[in-house]
């Protein structure tokens, strides 16, 4: 244990001395510590994240266990199934969320009880994140990161291990894929106009495509990428306040369009002037993809553990319902007792099943092996043949 500790301080003080190269050389635009006394050396307090976690119709015992898998006190939650659920579903998740000790103690979970209608791919799931993102904002002046997931992803790493390592990095940071090399997502997603039909509908029913086709725009570049994304509590304030023009315009572009999810956010933020040099090319997940991908990945099983394990990367998508690789994942790698909240330092209950069934310091973290695998993947992130030749390009 004090071997493992020990490393894990040694890759954090690594990450520590990637950044302050950056900082010294003025290639690296963010503020290292959280303090405002500038003369202070003290590393911040452990970061907050804010998750989105959204579900349909029989994704409520998916999305209870995400959020058990996810849990820490630090932490704010907003969970939703879309309005194609049926209603005793949303109930019942609500009721879970009402009934749990520790969420009601800490009241940290919100439960978006008014479902809104959502079309995959369509511009709904983008208003859908916003009003998230807006309540998350409403909730709380200090969460740091904003990380949304849906019912077939799960974490590979704790909660301790992630803020650990989020803790040696600038809050500016914005995790998200990009690209503007569109190649074929130029005919396909940004010359069609569709309608979604969530926006007038209370029934769900796929894209309606429109016998039109359409230039792209000259007053912004396109950018597209993965639709799952770590986005700073800073640039997600922009995106919900939009103080200048830019969101919205560009939302407005994007309620006909094919796969708004992988567009919206990216367009925004590479061309925003203030954010467009904080983006980390990358969406914390693994996936398997085909080659060249398609529309959908692979479901991830058993076999995919080592691909999943090797790539570092703290969060992992698609898996099926209750897939006995999720089981594999608790046990091998969150260390998370069936049914039960995720262990970390904040637990100081008795025996392995009631650990969490006392609140203790939420500021306590005990980073394990997840922390220097993702600490890895950080650092590789940061390098200088990476970071900045990544970026909105």
């Amino acid at each position: 244990m004090e071997a493992s500790r020990r490393w894990i301080l040694i890759a954090s003080l690594t990450i520590l001395f990637v950044i302050t190269i950056f900082l010294t050389n003025d290639a690296f635009p963010f503020s290292l510590f959280a303090t405002n006394d500038s003369s202070s050396s003290e590393l911040r307090p452990p970061p907050r994240l804010a998750y989105f976690i959204s579900g349909s119709v029989d994704d409520g015992e998916r999305l209870k266990r995400a959020l058990q898998a996810l849990y820490h006190p630090l932490n704010f939650y907003a969970v939703h199934l879309d309005l194609e659920s049926p209603l005793r579903e949303r109930m019942e998740l609500a009721e879970y969320v009402r009934e749990e000790p520790v969420f009601s103690m800490v009241g940290n979970v919100e439960v978006m009880t008014k479902a809104n209608l959502v079309t995959y791919r369509g511009p709904t799931m983008v208003t859908n994140t916003l009003q998230a993102a807006a309540i998350l904002l409403r909730k709380s002046p200090h969460w740091d990161w904003f990380i949304n997931l849906s019912a077939s992803d799960y974490p590979l790493v704790t909660q301790d291990d992630l803020l650990h390592t989020f803790a040696y990095l600038p809050r500016d940071l914005n995790f998200i894929e990009h690209t503007s090399d569109m190649g074929w997502k130029e005919s396909m997603r940004a010359r069609p106009v569709i309608v979604d039909p969530a926006l007038y509908m209370l029934n769900k029913s796929d894209l309606l495509r429109l016998p039109l086709r359409r230039s792209v725009p000259t007053a912004f570049k396109l950018f597209t990428g993965s639709a799952w994304m770590a986005l700073s509590r800073s640039f997600i304030e922009y995106c919900v306040w939009g103080w200048d023009n830019l969101p919205r315009t560009v939302l407005m572009y994007y309620a006909n369009f094919i796969s708004t999810p992988e567009f919206y956010f990216h367009t925004v933020i590479c061309n925003a002037h203030n954010f467009q040099n904080t983006t980390v090319n990358h969406d914390l997940h693994y996936i398997s993809w085909d080659s060249p991908p398609k529309q959908h990945p692979h479901y991830l099983t058993v076999n995919h553990t080592h691909l999943m394990i090797d790539s570092n990367a703290p969060f992992a998508r698609k898996f099926q319902r209750d897939d006995p690789v999720l089981d594999k994942i608790d046990a091998e790698l969150l260390g998370r007792p069936a049914g039960a909240l995720l262990p970390g330092g904040w637990c100081i209950g008795d025996g392995q099943a009631n650990r969490c069934s006392i609140l203790g310091d939420p500021t306590v973290l005990r980073p394990g092996p997840g922390a220097l695998r993702f600490q890895h993947l950080i650092i590789g992130l940061l390098s200088k043949d990476n970071f900045r030749p990544s970026q909105c390009r």
